[in-house]
């Protein structure tokens, strides 16, 4: 059988390091048998006082929903049941609200979640951010999902919107063994947008730092070595915004 290796980091940026505030994004990454990656990564909203919390909130949610499911019935989940756990988050953001009695616009966040076999993989996405995967066959990169921007410039949609506009997508029988999922802070260095395209020489290099079999599950050393990379002066100098990335290898 086949497993995933796979890193994660979330790094405070700059502009929030300076304002002595905490980060806003949150990330969650679970396996669960026989060979599945489930990873999330968030990104609560800048005017949101309750942002950070909403992010957490909605990665945990729905990685634990995703594990449960596939743990049960052994496949990946229909975009009626991801629905499901999103109006789920929805309502424990709304119970957290009423608690705090403030609105739940306080809690808004971005969502990028992705669910995969290495065979089929099925995405669910609210706002920007961006998810890629590398096909097996011809290393070719592709955008399972783009980033979704208002109306106005520097503006998303989130789960607490009165419509948060969820993007599901299925990739049924595309094969892939790399992974990568990013929150906005990245998307400057990751993304071309002239073309619409993931960016060659930024998921070349990390995609060749992730790999298949060396380390099963959780790459540890590699995560660590991802969070420096996204606190280096060569990033912070590009974005000053919280930065997420998750990698996987699958093999």
């Amino acid at each position: 059988m086949s497993d995933w290796t796979w890193a994660a980091a979330s790094r405070r940026g700059t502009a929030h390091a300076q304002a002595g505030e905490r980060r806003q994004d949150a990330c969650r990454v679970l396996t669960a048998p026989p060979g599945f990656l489930i990873a999330a990564a968030c990104d609560g909203a800048g005017s949101a006082v309750l942002g950070g919390y909403g992010a957490a909130i909605t990665a945990r949610v729905m990685t634990s929903r995703a594990k449960d499911w596939m743990s049960n019935a052994g496949v990946i989940p229909n975009p009626a049941m991801i629905e499901l756990w999103v109006a789920e988050v929805r309502l424990m953001i709304i119970v957290a609200a009423d608690r705090r009695s403030c609105s739940p616009a306080n809690f808004a966040t971005t969502l990028v979640l992705a669910i995969s076999d290495g065979a089929n993989t099925i995405t669910a996405h609210i706002g920007d951010g961006a998810i890629t995967a590398r096909a097996i066959d011809d290393a070719a990169l592709i955008e399972l999902s783009w980033p979704s921007n208002g109306e106005y410039a520097s503006t998303t949609y989130f789960i607490t919107d009165t419509n948060p506009r969820l993007r599901i997508g299925v990739a049924g029988d595309l094969h892939i063994d790399r992974l990568a999922l990013l929150t906005d802070g990245l998307e400057q260095l990751a993304l071309d947008f002239v073309n619409r395209t993931a960016h060659p020489p930024f998921f070349g290099g990390l995609f060749k730092t992730v790999t298949a079999g060396e380390i099963s599950d959780h790459n540890q050393s590699l995560s660590s070595r991802l969070a420096a990379f996204l606190d280096s002066d060569s990033v912070n100098a590009r974005t000053d915004d919280d930065k997420t990335l998750i990698l996987a290898a699958f093999g």
